[in-house]
């Protein structure tokens, strides 16, 4: 828990954060900042839920879905083992970064890549972090866009067919500064293999 309760959440934020999380309990889809940019979320456990995600966005679900969460705590619960390396990157990496790890759990089939694997970020975004931690699972993570399409880096850049084809929207206060690029992608083994993917 720690690090969520020692700063007072403003009562906007809080508001936002229940309407939020009230969504992603029902199974709905979620429009929302993050530290990079704009993302499609929903609950990353519920196949339902995640099938909305690629109706929506228009495409195959052959491809995975990157996912977050709110610590390494709650990492831990969707993978088999942490390789060691994990920990170190995320301690000395400054900028956005997902790390596919190799034997994913406990996610919904269609979040996981045919190999078993699956990509987890920790967001540095406060919204973000807060409001997974309340929803206490993970999120789905993909751009607010319709497949082929420019990723948005800003809400004003979000095509109206995303934003009416949601459940939720985050107000735009939230928008926070992401730094308006997808995070690196790096592929961890389990004896510390590094593949650089993005």
């Amino acid at each position: 828990m720690g690090k969520h309760n020692e700063v007072q959440i403003p009562d906007r934020m809080k508001k936002d954060i229940a309407d939020c999380v009230a969504v992603l309990k029902a199974g709905g889809l979620i429009l929302y900042p993050t530290d990079t940019v704009w993302g499609l979320g929903c609950d990353a456990t519920s196949e339902t839920a995640v099938a909305k995600v690629f109706a929506l966005k228009q495409r195959a679900e052959s491809k995975s879905l990157v996912t977050l969460v709110s610590d390494m705590d709650m990492l831990a619960r969707y993978v088999h083992v942490i390789p060691s390396m994990a920990i170190d990157l995320s301690e000395v990496n400054d900028s956005p970064m997902t790390i596919v790890y190799p034997g994913a759990v406990g996610l919904a089939p269609n979040v996981i890549a045919e190999d078993g694997s699956v990509g987890i970020r920790v967001p540095k975004h406060e919204f973000c972090q807060r409001m997974i931690f309340r929803f206490n699972k993970a999120i789905v993570s993909t751009s607010a866009n319709i497949s082929g399409q420019p990723t948005p880096r800003r809400f004003s850049e979000i095509d109206p067919a995303i934003v009416s084809g949601v459940d939720w929207v985050a107000p735009k206060y939230l928008e926070g500064t992401p730094v308006g690029k997808p995070s690196q992608i790096i592929k961890l083994g389990l004896d510390n293999e590094i593949t650089v993917i993005r």
